[in-house]
């Protein structure tokens, strides 16, 4: 699990407002890490950014399998 409760977390404007949906991503030097806002301090995940660079641009090019 990624530590760093100083983390500014910023919520995804794409989550849903009934609170169901909601995915919040931090910076941490070269590192975007992602967490559930329902369970702030549940798992948290760690990816490079060419790894999250590339998760983005599959998401906005509808390319998950």
């Amino acid at each position: 699990m990624v530590s760093g409760d100083d983390l500014h977390w910023i919520k995804s404007s794409y989550s849903g407002g009934s609170g169901t949906e909601c995915v919040e991503t931090a910076r941490m030097a070269a590192t975007t890490v992602v967490r559930d806002s329902k369970d702030p301090h549940g798992a948290r995940l760690a990816f490079s950014a060419p790894a999250w660079g590339g998760f983005v641009a599959a998401v906005a090019r509808q390319r998950l399998d």
